[in-house]
């Protein structure tokens, strides 16, 4: 059997808006370093975060 433990571990962001940690996750495997928002919900709240 194969073992799986280097597969689990994953890179994460804090979100802007809501401050909750999110992980990568495989469709972001070709802009991880873009994303920004855990969700869309948050990337279109972004203007009433900023005072």
């Amino acid at each position: 059997m194969k073992k799986r433990g280097a597969r689990n571990i994953r890179p994460s962001k804090i979100c802007p808006v809501c401050d909750r940690p999110f992980e990568w996750r495989k469709a972001w495997r070709n802009c991880w370093d873009d994303v920004v928002y855990c969700s869309e919900r948050c990337r279109r709240r972004k203007s009433k975060s900023n005072p």
